[in-house]
């Protein structure tokens, strides 16, 4: 291959490797020149504020996917955490960071069931996230009784409008937390590495020896875990524990995932992509806003991207095994 030839191939596996951020970058561009009113500095916290949540159920179904699976359940299980951690707190009398703490586990127990379900029972994660999903929301009704669950005022309430700079809040450094760590557990731990085996290949991680039981369920009860701390995020932001919270945001999640390049079949996948794929649907979602632009269009919009993004994904995989 001559010198040429060489450059050529090195800077299309460069393009093909960062299209996500390619893409993150043009949007980005033609969002600031679509409207005034996106490139100001209260308007993008008002991304970061509002998406938070979004990243950390994001990254949760991600540990899923790279298994090969997929947990239907995230946006039940964040309703179910608002609602929790507002009734603890309204109902129970119990404080905050009490509430928060069983809310979480309360999370990480629902995404356990799911993860046994799935790696012990051998239901297929499809259903059993399906099923998870339904539970939980109708939990999150029956300790609402179907009526939002308002907290004390100045209560958790502190947390989502609390600021450390005038451009940093601390949902934002709670998603940045979640991500870092998620990205030291996938690639500096032998758990996290494990999980991304078991979506390449399960077969050979069972002749290496390693229990794939374990690990499966694991990512279940991060996921879980990620979607109750979510929930948390969005009664923080609110003051309000609601059982409506999450609807159709597992199918954003995947979305992001998708978006950041991650395979549905598993084995591959990045947080840090993940958090660009959020960042993809969140930019969409708010200069449409700004241009006004009805809500039904944006989920058309929405489902365009998802197919165009699935196509790119494939087209790099063709690349990378060429």
């Amino acid at each position: 291959m001559s010198e040429k030839n060489k450059t050529s191939s090195k800077i299309l596996n460069f393009i093909v490797t960062n299209n996500t951020y390619f893409i993150l970058v043009l949007l980005f561009v033609i969002c600031s020149l679509a409207s005034e009113h996106f490139l100001t500095l209260a308007n993008l916290v008002n991304i970061c504020q509002q998406y938070s949540g979004t990243v950390i159920v994001s990254i949760g179904m991600l540990f899923v996917i790279l298994t090969g699976g997929i947990d239907l359940s995230v946006g039940s299980v964040m309703a179910l955490g608002s609602v929790f951690s507002a009734y603890a707190m309204v109902e129970l009398h119990l404080p905050i960071i009490v509430s928060v703490i069983l809310s979480m586990i309360l999370g990480t127990v629902c995404g356990l069931i799911t993860g046994i379900l799935v790696a012990k029972a051998k239901i297929a994660a499809f259903v059993a996230s399906l099923a998870m999903m339904t539970i939980c929301r109708g939990v999150a009704y029956m300790i609402s009784n179907g009526t939002p669950i308002n907290t004390p005022a100045g209560s958790i309430s502190r947390l989502g409008t609390a600021k450390l700079f005038p451009f940093l809040t601390w949902l934002t450094v709670i998603a940045i937390i979640v991500v870092a760590a998620s990205g030291f557990c996938l690639y500096k731990t032998a758990c996290g590495r494990t999980v991304i085996m078991i979506g390449s290949n399960q077969e050979a991680v069972h002749l290496a020896g390693i229990s794939v039981t374990p690990h499966l369920i694991s990512v279940y009860a991060i996921s879980g875990f990620c979607s109750a701390l979510g929930g948390v995020i969005a009664t923080s932001r609110t003051g309000i524990g609601s059982g409506a919270v999450g609807q159709g945001l597992e199918l954003d999640c995947i979305a992001a995932c998708v978006i950041g390049g991650a395979s549905l079949s598993g084995g591959s996948g990045s947080s840090l992509k993940t958090v660009v794929g959020v960042l993809v649907l969140a930019m969409i979602g708010n200069i449409m806003n700004l241009l006004s632009v009805p809500s039904y269009p944006q989920d058309v919009i929405k489902g365009i991207i998802i197919i165009l993004a699935v196509l790119l994904q494939q087209g790099t995989s063709r690349i990378n095994k060429n």
